[in-house]
C-alpha cells in the first residue's frame, strides 16, 4: 500500500463498489482491473478509495463486532438455559450443588 492506492480483497472491493463478487471475478478474468494473487487469494488495486480506506476499515470492524456480538449473545442465552436446567435440578435434589469457587 502507498499514498496513491490500496490493495483490497475481492470481498472488500465488492463491498466498496457495491457489486457482486462474481462481477469482480469476471473483471479479473477479463483484465479490466489490476490485481495480484497471493497464496491463492486475489487482491485488486484501486486508487478511488484511498480517502475512504479509514471508513472501509471501520465498516469492516463494525461488521466483525456485530457478528462477534451475535455469537456472544447466543452463548449467553445457552448458558442461561443450562443454568436454569441445573437450578431446577437442584430444587428437585436430583443434581449435586455446584462446588465453591476459590479466590
Amino acid at each position: 500500500m502507498n499514498q496513491e492506492g490500496i490493495w483490497l480483497s475481492i470481498l472488500d472491493y465488492a463491498n466498496v463498489k457495491k457489486t457482486s463478487i462474481s462481477t469482480i471475478r469476471r473483471s479479473i478474468k477479463s483484465g479490466h482491473v489490476k490485481y495480484k494473487e497471493e497464496n491463492g487469494k486475489y487482491f485488486i488495486w484501486t486508487k478511488e478509495i484511498v480517502v475512504e480506506k479509514v471508513e472501509l476499515s471501520q465498516k469492516l470492524e463494525l461488521e466483525f463486532l456485530k457478528r462477534r456480538n451475535r455469537e456472544l449473545e447466543e452463548e449467553v442465552n445457552d448458558l442461561k438455559m443450562l443454568l436454569n436446567v441445573y437450578e431446577s435440578g437442584i430444587q428437585k435434589n436430583s443434581l449435586p450443588p455446584l462446588p465453591e469457587i476459590e479466590q
